[in-house]
């Protein structure tokens, strides 16, 4: 009787973690593994809508340029969130 009480709040469980915690988490590490890659040359948007290409690393920021006046701006590399390739840039224009 007491595991038929329990049963349903373990599903429902079960279904949070599948469906909302497990993708998260694939996301997150997708992102880190991103940020661990990031180098010198790469075009990224940044979490404020900023394009730029990072000129220098440091530990926990990037220098971008961001044109059209080769503006130097430094971010932190958690506000990296797209590292766009030559291919994708041809596909917009």
């Amino acid at each position: 009787m007491g595991w038929l009480g329990i049963a349903p709040l373990i599903f429902i469980f079960a279904i949070f973690y599948f469906l909302l915690i497990m993708p998260q988490q694939r996301r997150q590490k997708k992102w880190q593994a991103m940020l661990d890659k990031l180098k010198t040359g790469d075009r990224v948007t940044t979490s404020g809508g900023l394009r730029g290409t990072i000129i220098a690393l440091k530990d926990d920021s990037v220098h971008l340029r961001v044109p059209p006046d080769n503006l130097r701006v430094e971010v932190t590399k958690a506000s990296v969130m797209q590292v766009t390739t030559a291919e994708d840039e041809t596909k917009t224009k």
